[in-house]
């Protein structure tokens, strides 16, 4: 108990040993110590228990005391209880616990000059310290004489600086850290925009020679060609023939063609404008090869350098280019899925051009496939088309896709899990597959092989069909829904399909147990996936987003939003640099695969029934349901779910 007693006459404030102390200081708070800890105290060594062991009779002692004392006298030391030896003692964990936080607090309070049955939870620490001092103080002051109030004065002032000039240190120490970060990270910002400035400069200078040269090597009114695209055809940008044509008329035909050229001009300058953060983001993009070479100096010589500024500029100027090229959807024909106008279901769910492009193929709820021509349906002036053929499915049709060898073959999936071969100039099925167990979302020829037909389930299966078999030829398993398959169009053996675990799987049929690539990123299911080229893949999801990937990177490319898609399969098609998709407005939207927002967008007209009353102003059950692009043109279908189909031209 000396330690104790000790710890408990030195000042709660630490201060150092005065050197006149007063005989009263403290007194009335003696045997408190004691009385609190007693119960941590061990018999048999009157000290704080060291390792406590608990014997058969219930007493807690030092574990090396209870081991001497029972090799003298096999009792127990308090009461007298017989024991054996050792192994009548068992360790007690509990009161080893209390000890150890015990010692703990007792420490802190030490270290505060504190009681050591003070409170010292970390919450309420300082809180708690203060008003114990301020008790203490008001308590015992009357205690203090004038010498230790001025020693404890001098020592509480001598701390407060010390306090104040840690804390000022500290406050410094922060800001000088934030400062220092805000230092680096402004320092590679400006190493940053003084790179991209330079480059800017530097394609500016390139640019500029490339008009330079082109002014003194083309006639005036030949400056524009290089500055349009091939819409402005060669035509317009013909030299008056001079010998046959007056002066005046030559001049008024020249005139004439600058100012058609410069309306174009002015019309893309206004697009670029509109979209202008979205371009910066998109040259920034292509110029990052020259930025990372700029940084890490991966350039192996002059020439890379000029090859990497040269295809990065390039690549921006296809990109503004081709953004710019269209400016709205203009309609050349509508049709009408049926006729019948007292049918509500009129969903067109797939239309297909043939390889050709010369005829397409409407297919949906209805469960008729009806064939138009393109050519006679653009020109025919009544706003009645009749199709040149009509084949009737036993189901509702999802999906159809004409194949890319045999110009009169075409399949289709439906909902009783049915894929269909059509001969559609006999306009009767040639062959028909039933092995699906639920209904069949869709289904695709291979363009290489021209044999080969894919087709996926709800029954989370993809099956490939032959031509020449009456039986699948092959079935992979997928974990869940499978929405949409396509091929890769230029392999006979690599396949997507998008799943409702919200997913685009990429397969090489050779080896199907394992997937090449699984792109993550959707937060729904994915409805369709289609090839742009070889490598890029561009799917759609009902998380109202369409998603760019690349066979050879697991991340996504681009993301595209503007379109409704929450609840419908609403359609998706590309010609390889354009992307249409439906959308829950009853719109079609279309997007340039360099941009993220969309570039054109057509709203359908509202379709009523006779029974239906009043028009509404938006209709929130229509929707654009299927899209098709007329490839190698900027002509694009689409139809709506009253039935209506539109044939659209990018203009």
């Amino acid at each position: 108990m000396a330690g104790g007693r000790e710890m408990m006459f030195s000042s709660p404030l630490r201060m150092r040993p005065m050197k006149r102390q007063h005989p009263t200081v403290f007194s009335g708070i003696s045997g408190s110590f004691e009385d609190k800890t007693s119960d941590f105290l061990c018999p048999i060594c009157f000290d704080v228990i060291e390792e406590a062991h608990i014997t058969r009779c219930g007493h807690t002692f030092c574990y090396r005391c209870i081991v001497k004392a029972l090799e003298v006298n096999h009792r127990c030391p308090k009461c007298s209880f017989a024991l054996v030896g050792i192994e009548h003692t068992f360790p007690n964990f509990l009161l080893n616990e209390l000890i150890a936080k015990y010692k703990s607090r007792m420490k802190a309070a030490e270290e505060l000059g504190l009681s050591p049955d003070y409170p010292l939870d970390k919450s309420s620490c300082s809180q708690n310290s203060a008003d114990g001092l301020k008790d203490f103080i008001a308590s015992e002051s009357h205690n203090l004489s004038l010498p230790d109030v001025n020693v404890m004065l001098e020592v509480l002032q001598h701390r407060k600086q010390k306090l104040e000039a840690e804390s000022c240190i500290t406050q410094n120490k922060l800001l000088y850290e934030f400062l220092k970060n805000l230092l680096r990270l402004k320092e590679r910002q400006l190493c940053d925009i003084t790179k991209e400035v330079s480059i800017i400069k530097k394609d500016i200078e390139e640019v500029e020679d490339i008009l330079k040269n082109s002014e003194n090597e083309n006639p005036p009114n030949l400056v524009f060609e290089k500055t349009t695209d091939d819409q402005i055809s060669k035509k317009e940008a013909v030299v008056p023939d001079t010998k046959e044509m007056s002066r005046c008329e030559s001049f008024n035909s020249i005139h004439k063609h600058i100012e058609i050229t410069q309306s174009s001009f002015s019309l893309r300058n206004q697009i670029i404008q509109s979209h202008f953060d979205d371009f910066v983001k998109c040259y920034f993009i292509c110029r990052a090869k020259e930025i990372t070479f700029g940084k890490t100096e991966k350039c192996s010589s002059s020439s890379d350098t000029a090859s990497c500024s040269s295809s990065g500029l390039d690549m921006f100027r296809e990109n503004l280019i081709k953004f710019s090229r269209y400016s709205k959807l203009r309609p050349l024909a509508t049709l009408n899925y049926s006729n019948d106008i007292f049918n509500n279901s009129t969903i067109v769910s797939s239309i297909e051009f043939d390889k050709d492009n010369e005829f397409f193929a409407i297919a949906g709820v209805t469960k008729r496939i009806k064939v138009y021509e393109y050519v006679q349906v653009i020109q025919d002036t009544v706003d009645v088309h009749y199709p040149c053929t009509e084949m009737v499915s036993s189901s509702k049709i999802s999906c159809i896709s004409w194949n890319s060898y045999h110009k009169g073959i075409l399949a289709s999936s439906d909902y009783e899990g049915t894929v269909t071969i059509w001969d559609v100039t006999a306009s009767q099925k040639t062959k028909t597959f039933q092995e699906h167990e639920k209904r069949c979302w869709s289904v695709d020829f291979n363009n290489v092989d021209t044999r080969l037909v894919a087709s996926g389930s709800d029954d989370a299966r993809v099956k490939l069909w032959s031509l020449n078999m009456d039986h699948s030829v092959a079935s992979l398993e997928a974990k869940a829904n499978v929405c949409c398959v396509k091929f890769n169009p230029r392999s006979s053996c690599h396949l997507a399909f998008g799943s409702a675990d919200h997913c685009v799987h990429y397969y090489d049929l050779r080896n199907m147990k394992h997937a090449l690539a699984v792109f993550k990123g959707h937060r729904k299911a994915v409805s369709y996936v289609k090839f742009l080229n070889k490598e890029d893949i561009v799917s759609a999801s009902t998380d109202s987003q369409l998603k760019l990937w690349n066979i050879n990177a697991s991340h996504c490319l681009r993301s595209y939003v503007g379109h409704v898609n929450e609840k419908n399969f609403v359609g998706l098609a590309t010609d390889g640099d354009y992307i249409a998709c439906g959308s829950e407005n009853n719109s079609l939207y279309v997007y340039y695969k360099g941009l993220c927002k969309q570039l054109l967008y057509y709203k359908f007209d509202g379709l009523y029934g006779v029974l239906e009353k009043e028009e509404k102003d938006d209709d929130v059950n229509e929707f654009v349901s299927a899209v098709c692009w007329r490839q190698t043109s900027n002509v694009v279908i689409a139809a709506n779910s009253q039935g209506t189909i539109k044939i659209l031209e990018l203009i």
